[in-house]
């Protein structure tokens, strides 16, 4: 039987921790981005919601629970960015209502 230098319970599981922690907290960004695209078309289809009044009440949501699970400035930006781009929908959105 071949000799190893392996000793059970000394493996250096670093990277493995590191990788399973990016994991989840992309998880959890990908869960929290799906539930406040969800909740921005309900308040605007379902519940008849003003777009900007909808947009402004799920990004401040966006921002505070980000903050509370501590995602730090790049949460922030991504909100921020993804109301941007809401905008800018609804800008193309109001100007083709014009043309028809």
């Amino acid at each position: 039987m071949a000799s190893s230098d392996y000793t059970h319970g000394e493996m250096n599981v670093d990277a493995q921790a590191d990788m399973y922690n990016g994991f989840m907290k992309a998880g959890a960004w990908g869960a929290i981005l799906t539930l406040l695209g969800v909740g921005y078309a309900t308040f605007i289809l379902s519940v008849g919601m003003p777009w900007m009044i909808a947009l402004a009440l799920c990004a401040g949501a966006g921002i505070v629970i980000g903050l509370f699970m501590g995602f730090g400035g790049a949460w922030i930006a991504t909100i921020i960015g993804f109301a941007g781009l809401a905008l800018f929908i609804q800008l193309l959105v109001g100007l083709f209502q014009l043309v028809l």
